[in-house]
């Protein structure tokens, strides 16, 4: 009987345990940094994927070769982009990890309510600057967005020649690498829909998958894009509480100081009546 009733008490105290440690958890945090980097992972990847078609269709169909001189070709800035999706994907796995250690730390003292007085006012001032971050962030984020989007229109308009080309007949479309500032205006990089290139590249499957890519790496930077927006969300309201909760313990502690000062006036006085009595 005994250790039945110990067992439960066992099985009780677990269960308690559980469910103090889920409470612990900030999800709201935790689906915003599981949307970055899923975000972040999608861009990245089919970014990297779809510069590197780009290259491979340049080199193929419109006869480029990388340049090894000093100018800056449209070689050297797709290497300088990869470059730069190598940077953001460290940066951000990173920051989604602050991000979450930060929820941790305000909801623990949060909960705790408002625990330590030291806990909650550095909780307090980490919520501020991680709101100031995540907005540059989601700025910059929103300008990524933007000039992901010029690709995708690139490659449309591309999609859209062939299409025309195979409906129809007796078409002669040229495309012209110079208006969309690929080349400059010296060089003539252009290919129509007459030749055989322009055909072999409507029909191959580097087309539609660099395109498809480039959609994709779209969504994943607006995927960043909501993220932040629900960090800045998070942020300002962990924010709020560890504010209330600062001035909760500033309360506590003038009103325990209060009640001391009472206690010991009334111990004063109490101490007088009985020494004037005696």
């Amino acid at each position: 009987m005994e250790e039945n009733l110990e067992e439960g008490q066992t099985q009780k105290g677990c269960f308690e345990c559980c469910i103090k440690c889920l409470g612990g958890i900030p999800y709201a945090s935790l689906i915003a940094t599981i949307l970055l980097y899923a975000g972040v992972a999608l861009f990245c990847g089919c970014g990297h994927e779809a510069l590197s078609g780009t290259v491979v269709m340049l080199q193929t169909y419109f006869d480029m070769d990388n340049s090894d001189g000093d100018s800056i070709d449209v070689f050297t800035m797709i290497d300088i982009f990869k470059y730069v999706i190598y940077g953001l994907a460290a940066a951000f796995f990173v920051y989604g990890i602050l991000l979450m250690v930060e929820g941790f730390f305000t909801t623990g003292a949060i909960k705790d309510l408002y625990g330590d007085f030291k806990i909650t006012t550095c909780g307090r001032c980490v919520s501020a600057w991680f709101i100031m971050l995540t907005y540059i962030f989601m700025l910059a984020w929103l300008g990524v967005t933007a000039f992901t989007s010029l690709p995708v229109y690139m490659y449309f308009n591309l999609w859209t020649i062939c299409r025309n080309t195979t409906m129809v007949e007796g078409a002669n479309f040229c495309l012209d690498l110079r208006q969309f500032g690929i080349v400059t205006l010296g060089e003539e990089k252009k290919l129509c829909t007459m030749s055989d290139k322009f055909l072999g590249m409507c029909r191959s499957t580097e087309l539609n998958m660099t395109f498809h890519l480039f959609i994709v790496a779209l969504a994943g930077a607006g995927a960043a894009v909501i993220a932040m927006v629900h960090y800045l969300m998070v942020l300002s309201a962990n924010w709020a509480y560890v504010k209330d909760a600062c001035r909760m313990q500033k309360y506590e502690d003038i009103k325990s100081k209060e009640e001391q000062e009472l206690h010991d006036i009334h111990s004063t006085r109490s101490k007088e009546r009985l020494n004037a009595y005696t």
